[in-house]
C-alpha cells in the first residue's frame, strides 16, 4: 500500500488528475492482491478494510507521509531534499526495494511498485516510469 501511496502521490504531484489516480489505486490493489497471493495470502483479504480500505486512506489522505512524498516527486523535488525536510519515515521507500525483490523472486509481475522502485533506485525519469505504467495493454482484472 505504501509504494502504491507513493504513486498516487507522484501522479497527484504531475497534475494529472483523479482519472490517473483511480487507475493506479485500481492496478495497485491488483499488485498487491497477486504479491500477497503468491506469499501464500487470500485474495478476498485485499478487498476489505485491511487492503482497499487502508490504500485508499494512505493513497489519498492529507497526511500520509507516502502521498507526501509522492506529491513532492511528482512536482520534481529530489528524494534525498523531501526525506530531509520530512523528518520522518515514509515506509513506501525502502518498502518499494523489497517489494521489487520479492515479485522478481517470486515471479509476480508488479508495474506500478517496479515503475516506483525505478524512480527511487534507478534514477528513471518521471515520463518514462509513468509512460510504462499507463501504456501497458488490457487485461483481466480477476487474474492474480
Amino acid at each position: 500500500k505504501n509504494v502504491i501511496a507513493l504513486a498516487a502521490g507522484i501522479s497527484d504531484g504531475m497534475g494529472l488528475g483523479a482519472n490517473s489516480r483511480a487507475a493506479l489505486l485500481t492496478r495497485g490493489l491488483a499488485e498487491m492482491t497477486r504479491l500477497g497471493v503468491a506469499l501464500g495470502a487470500n485474495a478476498t483479504t485485499f478487498s476489505g478494510l485491511g487492503g482497499v480500505g487502508d490504500l485508499y486512506l494512505t493513497a489519498t489522505g492529507e497526511q500520509s507521509r507516502n502521498r507526501t512524498v509522492g506529491v513532492r516527486l511528482g512536482r520534481g523535488e529530489k528524494l534525498e531534499d523531501i526525506l530531509r525536510d520530512l523528518g520522518q519515515v515514509a515506509e513506501g521507500v525502502t518498502t518499494a526495494q523489497s517489494a521489487h525483490m520479492l515479485a522478481l523472486g517470486h515471479g509476480v509481475d508488479l508495474p506500478v511498485t517496479r515503475a516506483v522502485y525505478r524512480l527511487l533506485y534507478e534514477e528513471a525519469s518521471l515520463v518514462e516510469v509513468l509512460r510504462d505504467v499507463m501504456d501497458r495493454p488490457m487485461k483481466d482484472e480477476e487474474e492474480f
